[in-house]
Order: C-alpha cells, then structure tokens, then sequence
C-alpha cells in the first residue's frame, strides 16, 4: 500500500482514536466542578476516573482475541456505537452513580479503540515503516490531550453550556468515525470455526476487576487490613488462577499464556505496566493540582497542560520518523524511560508555590520521555511475535498497561486524599481554625473544595495541602518508572520486519495453517485488492 492509500485507511481508525482520548481528557477540568456540584466526595473524584479505566483494562483482552478471530472493523465500529451511548449516558446523568455506570460503558467502548487501533495498523504496515504512521497517532493523541483540557475548560467556564458537554461533544465525532471507517478501512474478512473461551474470558474480567475495585476502595472506604480486603485480594488470586488453569487448556485462550516465552513481550509487557502505574497514576491529578492548589480556572488549567502535551507531540513524531529510516528503535526505548525518570523526579519537588516557568520545564521533560518510551514498546513486541498472535500480543501490553495506570491512579487517589486530610487536619490545628472548616462548601466531609468559596486563611491551607500531597505522588510515582527503566535495558534489539501483518499471516500458514490450526478462509471486503493485485509493498510508480 502507498503512503496514501494507509492514510486513507487510517483516518477513521485516527478519528475514533481521537473520540477515546477526548473522551478522557475533556472531563479532566471539569471534574472537580462535576463533583461539586453533584456532591460527591474525593473518592468519587476517583471512582469517575478509575471505572473507565477499569472497564476498558478488563476487556481489552476480550476485544484483542476477538481481533484474531473476527472482522476487525466491525469490532472498532462496535466499540465505537458502546462508546456514544455511555457519553449520551453520563451526559444526562444526575447523580454520581449513574455517571461511574455510564464510564464503565465508555471504558468497556475505549477498550475495543485501545486493542483494536493498533492491531489494525500493525496488519495493514510493515513493523519497518510503522513508527512513521506510530508517530502519526502520537500527534493525534497530542492534539486530542491538548483539545481536550481546552474545550472542557471552555464549556464548563461558559455558563450556558456546562460541564454535561464535555460528555455530548464526542458524539459526533464517534459517529464520524464510524462512517469513515466503513468508507475507508478494507481488511480481509476472515472466518474461523473456532470457540470463544468465554469461562477463561468471565474469569480473567472477574479476577482483575476484584483487584482493582481493592486497590480502589481500600484506605477510603475500609482499612487495608480488613477482611473486605482479604476477600477482594483472596478472590481475585483464586479467579485468576484458576483463569490460568483454564486458558493453559483450551485450543483458543484469550491470552495464549506461551507467548510470554519471548523474552521481548515479557519484557515490554513488565515495562507497560510500570509506566502505566508511574504515567496514569501521576499525572491524572495534575489536573485538580492546577484548580485547587493553584486557583486556576479550569480554561487555564487545560492551557497550562499544554508544555507536557507538546513534549509528547515532539518526541514521537521525531522518534518515528527516525525509526523508520534507520530501523534502530532501542536506543529510544531507554532515553525515554531515561528522561520520564528524571520527568517525574523533577515533578515531585513542586508545591502550591511553584512558578509556571518550572512547572513548565517539568512537564516537558515527562512528556518527552513517554513519547519515545509509550508506544514504541508496542513496536518492539509486534515485530518479534508471529503475525498470528499480533492481536494477542498487542492486547496483552494495552492491558497490563491499562492495569498499572488503574492501579496507579487508585492506590495513588487514596493516598492523595489522605496525605490531603492529614496536611488539612494539621494546618487547621495550627491557625486555630475549628475542624469544621475543612468541610467542602457546597459538598459533603471531606468532599472536594470549592476553593473560590473558602476564606482566606482556610484557602491557603487547602491550596498547601494540595500542592504538598501532589508532590507526594509524582515522588512515589519515581521508582515505578525507573524499574521500567530496568526492564527496557534487557529487551533484545531485533531488525524491524518489512512485511505487513497480513503478508506475514499468509507466509506463516503456507497451506498449512499458523501453529497447525485450520487456514482462515480471506476473503476481500468490498473495495478490497483480488488476488494478485496490491501486495502490501511499494508499488514501481505513486497510485493514485
């Protein structure tokens, strides 16, 4: 396929990639206001965050194998028509309840975009002319992070809009790219008489949803140690095992448990997941750091994002395209982890006092890092796997990355709500100010200040307290991303293939069927290439 002809294909895949970030960055500014205004607490601040991560980590597995036995734009089209009735739904939702069922929805849409995105790119591309089109979709999620912030900022500010349209203005787009997709994307249909393992797929759902509902609700709403805690803990190990039992017997698992034999996707996945804890669960507060610690309004808390997005945008566009020209790809894997160290230690030592100028040149230096770093370990792991297990492989770090940054951002909300309380409890005791100052106007105990509404001299203890606990999470956050760090020192560089996932599919079942199994039967979609036409690689002469 030309240059040309991928893009076409891509756009829609760019679009509803574009629907899945706005879908959780738009709302970043508007959350505290959200939660105000409907009276929640921290925790809630937490849970509206955590469950669309939760749901799109559980399910990202599902809709990967699915990728491998299923047509895969009518799976991406799917996700996409999940992903508009859980906007419409948190749109028009009343209360904080309905607003977590309704981002579960969008999580359960946000993981067919997650797993499927770059499966189907690593189908229709050469893994050595990936990074270019890798970096393509680095600046779509750089454009959509930036947008996001912004146009959240915006329409919570404007008072005849709200902060419900931060829900509704993604609809279109998804819609948009449902019908680009049907219009552009042509991959071959493939049949396969195959059995979903649904027991193994119920299992791992169950398992890791025990888990992170623990890591969730544990130090907020029972202690750490206490048996709601060894119930969760004990009942997700128990899932997962017997998850394990069942997946090591079936003919078709959801995640093929010998793939973690190559060396690179256990390693790439080890890394996936320690950047989704150190990333997600960091910088997922930053946000409310600008609103309550700083006193920004939520439109300069969206443009004050701005230094990290652009480190990101930079960094991957650059690193792609030197990728795909040199075919040397490790040495980004370690300056990005490098450099997202350094971004994340920089970051720890801010406070409510710290000037924009460094809080500037702090969100750069993290940006650059998970540029190079992020999706170039998807790289690395799809051009050493056998094409037959693309979808898995890809699945399996969109997972474990979604995981650590579920992790992260839950563990990490309920130490910052308690380091919060802690420094608040504190710093009212030393102006001899009554412990019912600290309550949130407007909200219940404990709930998320209104930080215009408080006096003086509460207000400057709120703001300490925030800046003094964010700092605490970007500290712990450190060491999550110099451990990844270790892991992508021991990935072994491997020259990147020149062949398309589909070319490789047909070289690997050479009659016979990938791994002994029975041959797909192909057959091209409408508007698709016959036999004996486009081959997947650079054509003599530009098509036009």
């Amino acid at each position: 396929m030309t240059n040309r002809q991928i893009l076409q294909a891509m756009s829609g895949l760019m679009a509803g990639m574009f629907v899945a970030i706005l879908a959780g960055t738009v709302v970043a500014n508007a959350l505290p206001r959200i939660i105000t205004d409907l009276g929640a607490s921290q925790s809630s601040y937490t849970w509206v965050v955590t469950s669309e991560l939760l749901a799109m980590t559980a399910t990202v597995p599902l809709w990967g194998k699915l990728s491998d036995l299923y047509n895969k734009k009518l799976l991406l089209q799917l996700s996409l028509g999940m992903f508009v009735v859980g906007s419409l739904l948190a749109g028009f939702s009343q209360g904080v309840e309905l607003l977590i069922f309704s981002r579960v929805v969008q999580g359960i849409g946000a993981g067919g975009l997650t797993a499927l995105a770059q499966v189907v790119m690593a189908a229709v591309i050469p893994p050595r002319r990936l990074g270019r089109y890798a970096g393509i979709f680095g600046a779509v999620f750089a454009v959509g992070t930036v947008a996001g912030p912004l146009i959240g900022g915006v329409l919570v500010d404007t008072s005849w809009l709200g902060w419900r349209w931060c829900f509704f203005i993604g609809v279109p787009f998804a819609l948009l790219a449902i019908v680009l997709l049907q219009r552009t994307l042509r991959l071959p249909t493939v049949r396969r008489e195959v059995r979903i393992d649904f027991l193994g797929a119920f299992l791992i759902v169950a398992g890791v949803c025990a888990l992170l509902i623990w890591t969730s609700l544990a130090g907020n709403r029972f202690d750490w140690l206490s048996w709601q805690t060894a119930a969760l803990t004990g009942g997700g190990v128990v899932l997962l095992v017997a998850a394990v039992r069942v997946e090591s017997r079936v003919p078709e698992p959801v995640i093929p448990l010998d793939i973690f034999r190559n060396r690179t996707v256990t390693l790439t996945t080890v890394a996936s997941l320690l950047v989704g804890v150190a990333m997600f669960g960091g910088t997922v507060f930053l946000s409310q750091y600008f609103q309550i610690s700083l006193g920004k309004s939520p439109t300069v808390a969206g443009l004050m994002s701005l230094p990290m997005i652009l480190g990101l945008l930079v960094s991957s566009t650059v690193a792609g395209q030197v990728i795909s020209a040199t075919g040397r790809w490790k040495a980004y894997l370690v300056a990005g982890a490098v450099v997202m160290t350094a971004g994340l230690g920089l970051l720890s030592t801010i406070d409510s006092g710290t000037g924009f100028g460094l809080l500037s040149l702090y969100m750069a230096v993290l940006g650059v890092g998970v540029g190079m770093l992020m999706q170039n370990l998807v790289l690395a792991a799809q051009n050493d796997v056998p094409a037959a297990e693309l979808g898995a492989a890809t699945s399996v770090l969109s997972f474990f990355r979604s995981m650590g940054g579920t992790i992260g951002t839950s563990v990490l909300g309920a130490i910052l709500a308690n380091r919060v309380a802690t420094e608040m409890t504190r710093g009212m005791e030393e102006a001899g100010i009554p412990a019912d100052g600290a309550r949130a106007p407007g909200g219940a105990e404990g709930g998320v200040p209104d930080i215009t509404a408080l006096p003086a001299p509460v207000r400057a203890i709120v703001e300490h307290a925030y800046g003094v606990a964010t700092a605490d999470l970007f500290l712990i956050a450190t060491p999550f991303a110099l451990l990844a760090l270790v892991a992508v020192v021991f990935i072994k560089e491997k020259p990147l293939k020149t062949t398309s996932g589909m070319e490789r599919l047909a070289e690997e079942d050479g009659g016979t069927g990938a791994r002994g199994r029975d041959v797909p039967e192909q057959r091209p979609a409408a508007g698709a290439p016959e036999a004996g036409g486009e081959t997947g690689r650079e054509p003599a002469a530009p098509v036009g």
